[in-house]
C-alpha cells in the first residue's frame, strides 16, 4: 500500500555524500541480446500484419524506438523486468514527482522516496534484472497528477541536485520530462528546468525528451513555447514526444489513427519552423527522428475515443515509413482485456484497455519496431548555438533586413538571423523569431534559410526620365522627383535636408516616396 506523504524522508539527493548505487548486473552480450530478440519475436508470432510490415520495410531511417510507459506505483505492480510479461526491451518508468512534503525532493508518485521504492517496490532490483536481460529504462518526470519538480522547487541548486541525484542513482542515459496541465505555461519552471538540465549535460551525456499534449493541429502554443524555452535555455534536446490521445473533437466516432497522424504531421511542420527560427536547419528525416508518439491504448479518457489494435498497427507502419524517433504507449499496465461484465462497455481503467484484445497485444505490435535507445551519446540531440544571434549582412541577404520600427504589409519578405520570413498580415515591431501564442499568434511565417548563393535585393525603378539629383540645400515641394543613390523618389510634401531613405521598406511617413520596387515587396 502507498505510504502517507508525512512518512516520506527528506531529500537525499542534495547530500554530496549520498552513497553510490549498487553496480547494475552485467548486461547481455550482443549475441545473447540477438537470441533474446528472437525469443521475444517468437512470443509475438501470431501477432499482426503490422509486425510483418515493420520487419519487411525497415530502411536506413526506420529507427523508431519502442519504449512503453509503466506506472511504477500502480497496484498490482507490473513485472516490467520479466520478458514473459513484457515484450518491450526498454521501458519508461513513471512518474517521478515532487514530494508533497518537500517540493525539492523527488518521489515516486508522491508516495515513495527513491529509497522507499527500492524497499517496498524492489524497484532498483527490478531495473537491474531488466538490464541483465539486455533492456534498459528511462525515467519519466512529471505527469498530469501531482507536481513536477521544477514547478514545486524554486531553489535552483536543490532542483539541479534532485535531477542529478535521480540520474546518478538509476544510472540512466535518457530522461523524459512529461509536462502537462498548467505546468506547460509555467515560464519560471521552464527556465529552472532548462538551467538544471543544461548543468547536468555539461558534466555527463544525457538525452532529454519533452512529452507534451497535442491536438490534431499540432502542439499547443504553450507547448511550442515550452520547446523553445528549453532550447533557448541551452538544453541539447533529443526530441519532442506528443501525447496522441484525448483529442476531444466532439466527433461521436473519431478516427484516432487519423487524428494521431494529423497531429504528428502538424508537429513536424511546427518543429521544422521552430528550429529554423532558432538558427538550426534540419532535414525532414532529421525532424521526424526527433518526434515521438504516445497513444493511450484502448479506451481513452474521452468516452467516444478508443485506440484499437488496428490503430496501433497503423501507427507502427507510420513510424517506420517516416523514421519516427520514438513510439511509447500509456501504458503496459493497461495492455490486457477487461474481464467479466466490463468487457463490452466503456471502461476507464488503469489495469485493462477497454477494447477487444489479447493480453500484451499492443506491446507486441510496438515491440517489433526496429530502433533502440540512443544510449546518451548525444549524437542525435540538437543544441541551439550558444553564441549571440548572427548579424545579417545586407550584401548577402536576398530580401531587406527586418527592422523593429518598420511597418510590414502582408506578403512582405524579410531576412532575420539568417532566415527568410514572410508577413502573414500587416505588422510592426514583432520579432520574426517569436513563436506567438493562442491570443497573439505570430504574424510571420518561416520560408527557409539564407543560402550562400543568395544576392542582395536589386530595386527596380517604376518610372523613367528622372534626372535631378537630390541636394541637401534645395527646398522641394510635393511632387518633385529626384535621384538618390541612382534610384528615383518623389516628394510627398515640402521638404529640405531630408535624404531619401534606403532602409526598406521605406516608412509611409518618410517625406520621400520610392518610385521603385524592392524584392520582398508583395506584388
Amino acid at each position: 500500500m502507498p505510504m502517507d506523504s508525512a512518512t516520506l524522508q527528506a531529500d537525499p539527493l542534495a547530500d554530496p555524500d549520498w552513497p553510490e548505487p549498487e553496480a547494475p548486473a552485467e548486461r547481455l552480450s550482443w549475441l545473447r541480446l540477438g537470441l533474446l530478440i528472437l525469443v521475444l519475436a517468437g512470443l509475438g508470432a501470431g501477432g499482426t500484419a503490422a509486425v510483418l510490415h515493420v520487419r519487411n520495410t525497415a530502411g536506413p531511417t526506420a529507427k523508431s524506438w519502442a519504449v512503453p510507459y509503466v506506472d511504477v506505483t500502480l497496484t498490482p505492480a507490473f513485472d516490467f523486468q520479466d520478458p514473459a510479461a513484457n515484450p518491450a526491451n526498454d521501458v519508461a518508468l513513471g512518474f517521478v514527482v515532487a514530494d508533497p512534503g518537500d517540493g525539492c525532493a523527488p518521489s515516486w508518485g508522491g508516495y515513495y522516496t527513491p529509497d522507499e521504492a527500492a524497499g517496498s517496490l524492489e524497484l532498483d532490483r527490478r531495473i537491474s534484472q531488466l538490464r541483465s536481460a539486455g533492456g534498459d529504462v528511462m525515467l519519466s518526470v512529471g505527469g498530469l497528477s501531482n507536481t513536477e519538480l521544477a514547478v514545486a522547487c524554486a531553489d535552483q541548486a536543490r532542483l539541479t541536485a534532485a535531477y542529478a541525484g535521480l540520474i546518478k542513482r538509476y544510472d540512466v542515459g535518457t530522461i523524459d520530462l512529461d509536462i502537462e496541465g498548467t505546468a506547460v505555461a509555467d515560464a519560471a519552471s521552464l527556465e529552472r528546468r532548462a538551467t538544471a538540465l543544461k548543468t547536468i549535460q555539461a558534466s555527463r551525456p544525457l538525452d532529454v525528451w519533452l512529452t507534451l499534449p497535442v491536438s490534431a493541429d499540432g502542439l499547443t502554443a504553450d507547448g511550442l513555447n515550452a520547446v523553445q524555452a528549453t532550447l533557448r535555455g541551452g538544453v541539447a534536446l533529443r526530441g519532442v514526444n506528443v501525447m496522441t490521445m484525448d483529442f476531444n473533437t466532439g466527433d461521436p466516432s473519431p478516427d484516432l489513427l487519423d487524428l494521431s497522424i494529423r497531429a504528428l504531421n502538424a508537429t513536424h511542420k511546427q518543429l521544422s519552423d521552430l528550429y529554423l527560427r532558432l538558427g538550426v536547419k534540419l532535414t525532414s528525416p532529421q525532424v521526424w527522428s526527433r518526434i515521438g508518439a504516445t497513444p493511450m491504448i484502448g479506451q481513452n479518457d474521452v468516452d467516444a475515443e478508443r485506440f484499437t489494435v488496428a490503430d496501433a498497427q497503423g501507427l507502427a507502419r507510420f513510424a517506420v515509413d517516416h523514421g519516427l524517433g520514438r513510439v511509447s504507449m500509456w501504458s503496459l499496465n493497461r495492455d490486457a482485456p477487461c474481464k467479466g461484465t466490463f468487457t463490452n462497455v466503456v471502461v476507464h481503467s488503469n489495469t485493462c484497455s477497454g477494447v477487444a484484445q489479447d493480453s500484451l497485444t499492443f506491446s507486441k505490435v510496438f515491440a517489433d519496431l526496429p530502433g533502440s535507445v540512443v544510449g546518451a551519446s548525444g549524437r542525435d540531440s540538437v543544441a541551439i548555438p550558444d553564441a549571440s544571434p548572427s548579424v545579417d549582412d545586407p550584401a548577402r541577404s536576398p530580401y531587406p533586413i527586418w527592422r523593429l520600427t518598420a511597418q510590414y504589409v502582408a506578403g512582405y519578405k524579410v531576412v532575420w538571423h539568417g532566415v527568410v520570413y514572410e508577413a502573414k498580415w500587416t505588422n510592426s515591431g514583432v520579432d520574426p523569431t517569436a513563436t506567438g501564442n493562442a491570443t497573439a499568434p505570430t504574424p510571420w511565417a518561416v520560408i527557409g534559410p539564407v543560402t550562400p548563393t543568395d544576392a542582395p535585393p536589386r530595386p527596380t525603378p517604376t518610372v523613367t526620365g528622372v534626372t535631378a539629383t537630390w541636394n541637401a540645400t534645395t527646398m522641394y515641394v510635393k511632387g518633385d522627383k529626384v535621384l538618390s543613390g541612382g534610384l528615383p523618389y518623389q516628394a510627398r510634401w515640402s521638404t529640405k535636408g531630408d535624404a531619401p531613405s534606403t532602409e526598406y521598406p521605406i516608412d509611409p511617413d518618410d517625406p520621400w516616396q520610392p518610385l521603385f520596387t524592392v524584392p520582398g515587396e508583395p506584388v
